[in-house]
């Protein structure tokens, strides 16, 4: 018994209603055209079914209407409300039927044609409308279409008139092709991309496919060419590079069609390296169009993919079209300032997750140089969660949804030369419609591979696709133990959720030193932070801060940009971790480095070397170096020629080279940092001296406080609490809470699978120290304080003997020494520990930090290769990485000292050995709370954490924990460190002083 009759937007049969056959997106035409973008007169219905009666007729009445910017999504205009997930469906899963209460919009707009464009033909093209539509032209129904992410264009000729024409479009939320598009990102709906009319001429050019591609020498182009016409024509037609005529032709159409192949001889080929484009132009009559192409081929020769013979390995990053403000509704501007900004971050590709991109991202990618997966728009990863992953994806009726998709992106980017894949869609398991997606992309196009993740037995799949597999299992893939011999690609892996991801390195030396491994895409490039303005605040929304309920929260959060385009410390760490040359010291050879050249097509003649020898914070020798020439994936030894010098006392020497640019490139200026090393030099000179002594220390001790002091200095401990309370120096208390032992940091989004233990099962951010002795000794310039504490967490069997030393010197410097041995009395204990060290308090004031250490921004002992040793600057609040999302962040590792002042007077902090460093005007616990930035709340102290040893960042919120060597195992330590009021501006002077003992 039929229950329930399909509506139009239900009917898995109906791809499309008078919609014209997909085609190619000209890089020029001469056709005219009219931009329909801008403001449309605008109806939001809960239902389509309750539509006014007439609502495509000009004449209807507009009262109660509202109006719209075109292209938006309406969420963002106060219609329906915001709602993020990661995979849930947000209606019951009924294929292909959706709810009755389906958001609806009703576009309305007039336009003006005049007598000359109407002897010419009229098309109406969508460039992308979420998820289904009717349009209706004077009244009169032009056609249906879905698919939100690809065009739709209609011929309107005979709708049409002189004068005032109306257009309708009904734009549905929630539509069968719901089902496919279960991405991960907001819901949104409405006509989020360009419109426009095309006059097309009565002769004109309907389509061309162009193959640009390689004989077997791979030094000779071969242009093949596939042209449709709307009649039978003369052709002509020339393919030029820069201005100058390559070949030409003319041909007639049979059939309204026309194909030809020109040997074009010795070319320049197409690379993401080398981006070289010619342009041909075909002329039918008055309409004339043109195609940018590219020779290139490629192929799978000996189980890895190769560019014009040449296996090439992919740096890649995820990226979706989106604005923290328009949502998916992106420019060409902005678009192109992601590509330049990847190009500076020596990312050499992208993957289009999940749906086809823009038409401009793929000019841009073929002009710039970057390799593209293109993906269908396709998706159904909430039937994961029925327990039917399969359930349409292996049902022949919906097979007909599956190929379209692939096949209209094929056709509307196969001339892109930058596109080196293409994709059937993600996670949306596998099955009987992936087998016709993969083989109606192979008859329009076999130059090309073909990618889905899904088909885990890669059957159908040119390459083994996995995401965010672990190390190990990835060592066992590049072996060749698991998944047959195809190429390898890690299409998601490195989640950037929130701090992270960390490890990045460990990935690239895989990559790099097995055959079968060809790379991966970072998750991803943005934050998808919704900009907010409220109470003051601006911030970014995400998933749950609209009371949207089932959501993913913050999953949103996980791009190498944030919502602003501020890029995180994660995108300056994947620079140098792929950056394609490697800069290494020759062992056993002072002067001499070697650089190894891991482009895959250029030698290192473009790139000048530059090196500097610092000594902290100031150059002592520079030069550099322009004659490089290493040929790719061949390596070139160098000699510095730096001048032998006499160090100074107490000075660390570090060389440091930088690989740039020669010349101003398209997306970089002369100059541009390719790469950074740096090596600290055997050149050092030790002098230790006596250390000063001041007025005799007095000792007092009342009601519990023990108090050392003299015109120096003054320092206060507890006696009973085992603590040190303060220390001041001219009546000012610089420290106000001395070291207590701390092994809790807020948690990272990629903590996020350890949290709940660490916090509700080991309780670490509860911590307990108790006093085991409190004893004190005198000297004549020095007062010995020894406290011995036992250091634990709520209901824990395992915590730290502590023995805390401070010597006050009657210098004005304090010395801290503690060690500590583990313990463990049961078994029950975390894996890891995310810190092991202590916890101050600084007054507030004290805002002027500066140190000698890692920087200039945060690091981590998985991701600190683009971080690097020196002196550094900035204000305590500037030491943050301020996430959307509130969590530990702002950590500095292989700290020397740092100073905390106010301008006039400063506190230094000088370690015996190099510490992990955290500065912050917000606890741990304010980090830990917060859902967003302007809900911490500010601390009445400057906290500061010195730590032995801080676990790394891993990549846990989605893919590899923290290596071993980056976490923190309950272990025995030693930390030393020494205070001392200075003035401000002599901290690095005071700090080169060493002191005998």
């Amino acid at each position: 018994m039929v229950r329930r009759e399909r509506k139009r937007w239900e009917d898995i049969a109906v791809e499309q209603i008078g919609r014209r056959e997909a085609r190619t997106a000209f890089y020029r035409d001469s056709a005219p055209k009219m931009t329909l973008n801008g403001v449309w007169n605008f109806l939001y219905l809960e239902a389509p079914e309750l539509s006014p009666e007439g609502f495509m007729n000009k004449e209807i009445s507009k009262e109660g209407w509202d109006q719209i910017d075109v292209p938006s999504v309406w969420q963002l205009r106060g219609y329906d409300h915001m709602h993020y997930t990661d995979v849930l469906y947000l209606f019951p899963v009924n294929p292909p039927f959706v709810p009755t209460e389906n958001p609806t919009g009703i576009y309305k707009k007039t336009i003006v044609l005049d007598e000359n464009w109407i002897k010419n033909d009229t098309i109406l093209k969508f460039h992308g409308v979420d998820s289904a539509f009717d349009v209706w032209v004077n009244g009169v129904h032009a056609g249906y279409s879905k698919v939100s992410r690809l065009p739709s264009e209609f011929d309107i000729t005979e709708l049409v008139k002189e004068g005032e024409n109306d257009i309708t479009v009904r734009v549905y939320k929630w539509s069968d092709g719901t089902y496919l598009e279960d991405q991960d990102m907001w819901w949104m709906s409405g006509i989020f991309r360009d419109v426009e009319l095309i006059n097309e001429p009565k002769n004109s050019i309907l389509d061309c496919a162009v193959e640009g591609t390689l004989d077997d020498s791979y030094k000779n182009g071969i242009l093949n060419v596939s042209v449709k016409t709307k009649h039978n024509v003369t052709l002509t037609w020339k393919l030029e590079k820069d201005g100058q005529i390559i070949a030409e032709g003319e041909c007639r159409t049979e059939e309204k069609k026309a194909n030809w192949s020109e040997n074009v001889g010795e070319i320049r080929p197409w690379t993401a390296e080398t981006p070289e484009l010619y342009v041909l132009t075909v002329s039918a009559g008055e309409h004339e169009v043109q195609v940018r192409t590219g020779f290139r081929r490629i192929e799978i020769i000996d189980n890895n993919f190769r560019v014009n013979n040449t296996v090439i390995l992919l740096n890649g990053v995820n990226h979706h079209d989106y604005n923290p403000k328009e949502g998916r509704c992106v420019t060409y501007e902005q678009t192109k300032a992601d590509i330049v900004l990847m190009k500076q971050h020596n990312i050499n590709a992208v993957r289009c997750s999940h749906y086809p991109a823009n038409e401009y991202l793929y000019d841009l990618c073929d002009e710039y140089g970057l390799y593209v997966i293109d993906e269908a728009d396709l998706e159904c990863h909430g039937f994961e969660w029925t327990g039917n992953y399969k359930w349409i994806t292996d049902d022949p009726e919906w097979e007909k949804s599956y190929v379209d998709r692939s096949v209209r992106m094929v056709k509307r980017d196969r001339n892109h030369p930058c596109i080196i894949m293409w994709s059937m869609g993600n996670e949306s398991s596998f099955g009987h419609n992936f087998r016709s997606a993969a083989e109606a992309i192979r008859e329009l196009d076999d130059t090309r591979l073909v990618h889905y993740e899904g088909d885990f037995e890669a059957e159908v799949s040119d390459v083994y696709s996995t995401m965010y597999t672990r190390l190990k299992p990835l060592k066992e893939i590049a072996e060749y133990k698991i998944k047959g011999d195809k190429p390898h690609v890690m299409c998601e892996y490195g989640h950037a959720m929130g701090n992270g991801p960390g490890g990045l390195k460990e990935h690239q030396e895989l990559f790099r030193k097995y055959k079968r491994l060809q790379g991966g895409f970072i998750w991803e490039w943005y934050d998808h932070g919704i900009y907010t303005e409220e109470n003051g605040y601006e911030y970014y929304r995400y998933g749950g801060n609209y009371g949207d309920f089932p959501t993913n929260g913050n999953f949103c959060i996980d791009g190498l940009l944030m919502p602003d385009r501020t890029p995180s410390p994660a995108l300056a760490e994947y620079k140098q971790v792929i950056a394609p040359v490697e800069v290494t010291k020759v062992p056993g050879k002072y002067r001499e480095i070697q650089l190894k050249n891991y482009y895959d097509f250029r030698n290192l003649s473009h790139l000048e070397l530059r090196w500097w020898i610092q000594a902290e914070d100031q150059t002592v020798q520079e030069g550099r170096i322009t004659e490089l020439a290493a040929k790719p994936q061949e390596a070139q030894k160098i000699q510095i020629p730096y001048v032998p010098f006499e160090a100074e006392k107490n000075v660390d020497y570090y060389l440091n080279i930088s690989i740039c640019e020669k010349e101003k490139t398209l997306y970089a200026s002369a100059g541009h940092e390719i790469v950074r090393a740096q090596f600290p030099m055997e050149i050092h000179s030790e002098v230790l001296e006596e250390r000063p002594q001041g007025e005799a220390l007095k000792v007092t001790e009342k009601e519990g406080i023990l108090t050392v002091q003299n015109e120096k200095i003054t320092v206060q401990f507890h006696s009973v609490f085992g603590k040190l309370l303060s220390v001041s120096a001219d009546g000012r208390e610089f420290l106000t809470a001395g070291p207590e032992m701390s092994v809790y940091r807020a948690t990272i989004d990629n903590d996020m699978y350890k949290k709940e233990d660490w916090m509700n099962k080991y309780f670490i951010q509860k911590p307990c120290e108790q006093t085991e002795y409190f004893r004190y000794h005198e000297k004549e310039d020095c007062v010995t304080v020894e406290i011995g504490k036992y250091f634990g967490c709520y209901n824990q069997s395992w915590g730290f003997i502590c023995d805390y030393e401070y010597r006050v010197y009657s210098c004005g410097q304090v010395k801290v020494t503690l060690n500590a041995k583990t313990v463990q009395n049961g078994k029950e204990e975390p894996e890891f520990l995310p810190r092991i060290g202590v916890q101050m308090k600084g007054n507030r004031e004290l805002q002027n930090a500066m140190w000698y250490g890692r920087g200039f921004g945060e690091n981590y002992v998985d991701s600190k290769e683009a971080a690097f040793m020196g002196i550094y600057k900035s204000g305590v609040d500037g030491m943050m990485t301020n996430y959307v999302y509130p969590q530990e962040n702002g950590h500095r590792e292989d700290v020397k000292w740092f100073s905390i002042g106010d301008g006039k007077n400063a506190m230094l902090c000088m370690m015996e050995a190099p510490l992990g460093l955290n500065l912050s005007n917000y606890t741990d616990e304010s980090l830990e709370k917060a859902g967003h930035a302007w809900q911490m709340e500010k601390a009445e102290n400057v906290i500061i954490h010195l730590d032995y040893k801080h676990s790394g960042l891993g990549s846990n919120s989605c893919g590899e924990e923290q290596i071993e060597r980056a976490k923190v195992k309950r272990q025995d330590f030693s930390m030393a460190f020494t205070l001392q009021m200075i003035e401000a501006g002599t901290e690095k002077e005071t700090a080169k002083k060493k002191y005998l003992d």
